[in-house]
């Protein structure tokens, strides 16, 4: 499996999606300047309270398919998306990078964390300012960032959904994200029974590697 692809299959399986509320235009002057900083500066501070989440999700492709599973993070780097029973893939963040690992094929693929779309969910000390902006919603309780590198457009397109919630960290709650990768193949995930700044082992971000000569946990 090359870099491409691998990219690829980790944006459409492991990619973070909600449809966000309908769009609504906003004239480009400074009170929509003000109030899009003011989100960004909110969403920085989510990221910044949120040391673990634990959430139910389900994820559904551009043809209708859905598949279901468990997610797990924990700040800085640390994510896993177990899938459902009978979905022979799981994708591990261990701080350092993604692993992408076929049970199927016995294949495992990693690539940087930092490079990939996640990064922006995974690391709360990155500025948004110089590479997400915010897109307006039909509601002031729903608020809606989008996520590119305009450098590395092979990367693809996070844009993370969040409910405001007073009992969430910093008032926000991440509902979900849509990811869009460079073929422009659309991904959802929708998160549901959120649980926050819980305690998270670090033992739940291994592995076992399913290749032949290169049996253990990671």
């Amino acid at each position: 499996m090359t870099e491409q692809t691998f990219r690829r299959r980790l944006t459409r399986l492991a990619a973070w999606t909600l449809a966000p509320a309908a769009v609504v235009g906003l004239a480009a002057g400074a009170p929509a300047i003000a109030q899009a900083s003011s989100t960004l500066a909110a969403v920085q501070a989510h990221l910044k309270s949120t040391s673990s989440m634990t959430a139910d999700f389900v994820q559904t492709d551009r043809n209708g398919q859905r598949l279901s599973g468990a997610l797990t993070l924990k700040r800085p780097g640390k994510i896993r998306f177990q899938y459902q029973k009978g979905v022979p893939m799981l994708i591990v963040g261990d701080g350092s990078a993604l692993t992408m690992i076929d049970y199927e094929v016995k294949q495992v693929q990693r690539w940087p964390v930092k490079n990939s779309p996640l990064g922006a969910l995974l690391d709360p000390d990155r500025d948004l300012s110089k590479y997400a902006k915010v897109l307006p919603t039909d509601s002031s309780d729903v608020l809606s960032v989008e996520v590119h590198d305009p450098k590395r457009p092979e990367y693809g397109t996070i844009t993370m959904v969040f409910i405001r919630d007073a009992a969430a960290p910093a008032g926000l709650r991440l509902r979900g994200w849509v990811a869009l990768d460079s073929q422009n193949n659309r991904t959802r995930i929708d998160l549901s029974n959120q649980k926050f700044n819980v305690a998270v082992a670090d033992s739940a971000f291994r592995w076992t590697d399913p290749r032949p000569k290169k049996r253990g946990g990671r």
